[in-house]
Parts: structure tokens; sequence; C-alpha cells
């Protein structure tokens, strides 16, 4: 029987339905949450820091909190869904965002925020492969990639827009009202999705789910990330060693469970693929510096060179616009030329942009200085992204795409994370609540330089040259920082 709305002889929805419309809108406004919340918290850092009476290492924690359970979870909350239900885990993670953005925003104490954002990250973890998984499993093949490409725009513009609306609410009302706005939008997309959205599971999946995996790589994540964060702040004593030991054998435990697993969270047999390989480290370079980069541009520009948060935000729109406009035209262009060459000329291109962030410094201007580096850095991240996506995706067979994006995006989030925490200590920072970064910022830039160039690196020698792949492009999107988010089809982990 066909669905309703969908085409005769169709296997789904028709997108211009009004079945269709709304379960766009549903996977819109659940994803765009996430988005919308990730955007603005950088630019809120300085503000939280100054009422929470908190310094670098707790702006780092705001960040990372959130990140860390987003990362260890993202290919779990995939694979729920998939077996128990991509409706219901899609309104289970809302629900639990809601929750714990409403926590963010009445939160007392430094502690109390973290701990929200935590629970924040469990909730995005089944929210962001569930959107785009209602609009894979439930929007007919033939509208499938015009829903797709709907879906990223409305996200990226509300991306496009997070910075800004941020920053005029910080300096307008509170930070505590950038998490507030979220609030909304998840209650409606709950609404949506109760109400127009039908269930879908993957009936093949008859295995169980890989619990195992997932604790060990969140006691692993966990426990690194807390000796990375807290080691600079409290010595390197008994208890903050031990954190690292208990993380790395976990982490090592993570790998010996996947390779065992009837349906592992992180098929390592994916890797025997070098181009696969190679895609995903370029991932780790590139994603690494933008994620630490951006985390420490937000704080620069407002507790060293003195702007507001409306201003931090409107600082680096150029950035953002130039990803959100850009990038359909980078997918045709890479089809054209193949993946290799803009995966290599476009991390160059973005190194050079951070590079040109060392010269952001207390009595630079905004046109001499921050204004060309944004722009070279979004330029090249524009020029990097769409192929780097499909680079991951066409290295496996058609039947696996799902699971290649899902632990490419994984490897986005886990960059992001491990930067938040390596930058600063690398780099040498220290600052104490709304005190400049000094010397350290520079530093902290052309390292992270280092490793996006690095990143161009590794795809000019495993990325293979071949045109005519299909580029699956996402919006300029992020989880803690300003920044693309790799394509996830269906969900992310089979």
């Amino acid at each position: 029987m066909t669905a309703p709305g969908a085409d005769p002889g169709s296997t789904g929805v028709a997108a211009s339905s009004a079945a269709g419309r709304w379960l766009i809108a549903a996977a819109v406004l659940g994803s765009g949450v996430a988005f919308l919340d990730s955007t603005v918290v950088n630019v809120a850092l300085p503000a939280i820091a100054r009422d929470l009476d908190t310094g670098l290492t707790g702006q780092q924690w705001v960040l990372d909190g959130y990140l860390l359970t987003l990362s260890a979870l993202l290919l779990a909350g995939g694979a729920a869904g998939d077996r128990y239900g991509r409706r219901r885990l899609f309104v289970a993670g809302l629900w639990v965002f809601a929750v714990a953005t409403t926590a963010c925003a009445l939160a007392p104490t430094e502690s109390a925020l973290i701990g929200a954002r935590v629970l924040q990250g469990i909730g995005a973890a089944a929210v962001v492969p569930g959107s785009l998984a209602l609009i894979d499993a439930e929007i007919a093949e033939e509208d499938r990639g015009r829903a797709i490409g709907l879906w990223a725009g409305m996200s990226g513009a509300t991306t496009a827009l997070g910075p800004f609306v941020g920053g005029w609410l910080v300096d307008a009302a509170s930070w505590r009202w950038v998490f507030f706005v979220s609030v909304p939008l998840a209650l409606g997309a709950i609404w949506i999705a109760l109400r127009h959205v039908p269930e879908s599971r993957d009936r093949t999946a008859t295995h169980r789910l890989d619990v195992a995996g997932a604790i060990a790589v969140t006691v692993g994540l966990s426990g690194v990330i807390f000796a990375l964060i807290e080691g600079p702040a409290r010595g390197w004593g008994a208890g903050i060693v031990t954190s690292m030991i208990v993380g790395l054998i976990a982490l090592v435990a993570f790998v010996v469970i996947e390779r065992r697993a009837a349906a592992p969270l992180l098929p390592l047999s994916l890797f025997r693929s070098w181009q696969f390989t190679g895609a995903n480290l370029t991932t780790l370079m590139v994603y690494a510096a933008l994620g630490g980069a951006l985390f420490l541009l937000a704080l620069q520009l407002q507790q060293s060179l003195g702007y507001s948060a409306t201003e931090a935000g409107l600082a680096t729109l150029p950035s953002t616009t130039i990803m959100l406009f850009g990038s359909p035209l980078s997918g045709r262009l890479a089809q054209i030329t193949g993946p290799r060459l803009p995966m290599t000329v476009g991390p160059l291109i973005a190194a050079t942009g951070l590079a040109l962030m060392a010269r952001i410094v207390p009595g630079a201007g905004y046109v001499d200085a921050v204004l060309p580096a944004v722009v070279l850095f979004g330029l090249g991240m524009t020029i990097t992204v769409a192929p780097l996506t499909a680079a991951a995706l066409g290295a496996v067979e058609p039947g696996r795409a799902g699971t290649a994006s899902g632990v490419n995006n994984a490897v986005a989030r886990v960059a992001g994370l491990l930067a938040v925490a390596v930058l600063p200590v690398v780099a040498g920072l220290d600052a104490g609540p709304g005190q400049p970064l000094g010397s350290g910022f520079p530093t902290a830039m052309l390292i992270a330089a280092g490793c996006c160039a690095f990143g161009g690196v590794v795809a000019a020698v495993s990325i293979r040259s071949g045109i005519g792949f299909t580029p699956h492009v996402q919006p300029a999107v992020n989880h803690g920082c300003q920044q693309p988010e790799p394509a996830e089809r269906r969900s992310a982990g089979h």
C-alpha cells in the first residue's frame, strides 16, 4: 500500500506533499535546535565566565561537556534509532535536549552548567542522526536529494544567524537566553514529529545494540579529556594520571570490542580502504584545527580586543556566509576535478586563514586583520567540505554509506573535542575569568594552521583523483564551535 502523500509506484512520501513537508519541518527544527545552540555558545562564553566566575578551564568544559557525550554516543544513537524506532529516538532525544537546555539556562554554578551540557550532548546524539534518518527512511527516493538540500539550506540559514542572534541576546538580555531560545523550537519539533511523522525502523537489524562499545568509548574519551583539561589546572597528580591511564585502557578495549562485536558501532573493516582512512584522517586534522581555533577566536575577540558579544558574532559571519552559499558551487566544481584537488587546496587555503588569525591581537583592526583571516578560512573550508564527505562515502560500497557517513561525522566531533582540550595546553594559555589570552593565542593559531595544512597533505597522498563522484553537501554547522558538519545519510551507524 502506498504511503499517504506518496506518488503511485513510489516507495516513500513525496517531498511536496503535506506529509513530506511536515516530516521535513520536524527534521529541520530538530537539527536546528542543536545547530543554533551550538553556534551561539562560543559567543556567550566570556559572559558565562564573568557571571559564573570561571576561567579558561571552565570555558573548555562548557564546550567539551557537550562534545564529549555527543561524540561518544553519536554512532550508538543512530544504531538505536534503526533498531528501536527512528521517530521514537528522535523525540526522546528532543525531550532530553529540551530539559537539558532549560537546565543550562537556569544553571546557578559552573558545575551545574557543565552537567547540563553533558545531558544536552546525550540528547543531541539521538537528534542529530535522527533528523536525516527520518528523511532518508520516509521521503521517496526521487525526492530525497531535494529534501536533503532543503534541510541543508534551512539548517545553514539557522547556523549563519546563530552567532549574531546569540551575541545580540547576550548583550541585550543575558547569556541564559542563548539557551532559552532553543526550548520552544525543540517542543515544536516534538509536536510535529508525534502528530505528523510515521514510525520506522530497520527490520533487518537483528543483532543487539553494541552497549559494551558505547560504554568503552564513553569512559575512554571521558578519562582522556578530563586529564587533558584538568591536568594543567590541578597539576599532574595521581588522580589526573589515573584518569588518563583508565581512559587509554578503555579506548584500547573499545577497539578490541569492535573487532569482536556482531554489529559494531565502528566497523574497523572500513579502514581497510586507504581512501576511507585518508579521508577520515584529513577530517580529524581539519576539524581539530577548526574547532580549537574558533573556540579561542571568540574568546580573543571579546577578552583581548574588547569586542562585544554582538560584534564578535558579526566578525565571523563572513566565514559562515561563504560556507553556506559557496558549498553547492564547490560540490559542483569538485564533480569536475575529482576530490583530491579540492581536498588538498582547500585545507591549505584554510590554513593560510588560520595563520593570519595570529595577527588578531590587541590593537589590530577588523578590516586589516580579522576580515582577511575569516574570509580565507571560510573559502578554504568551503572548498574542502563537500569533496571531503564525498570521498569518505565513495570509498565504501553504497550499502555501507550510512555507516561510513556516521563514522566520518563522529571523527569530526572527536576532533573538536580533543582540540578544545589540547590546543590551549600546547599553546600555553591559562586565562582567568574575562582575562586576555596573551601571547599564547598567536601560537595556538599557528598550531591550528599546521594541523589544517597537514590535513591537505594527507589528502594529496591518500585520495583518488577520479571524477564523477556525487558530493553530499552539508551546511556550515557545528556542536560547540562554528563549523561545517559532515553529511549523515540514513543514521549515524547501522
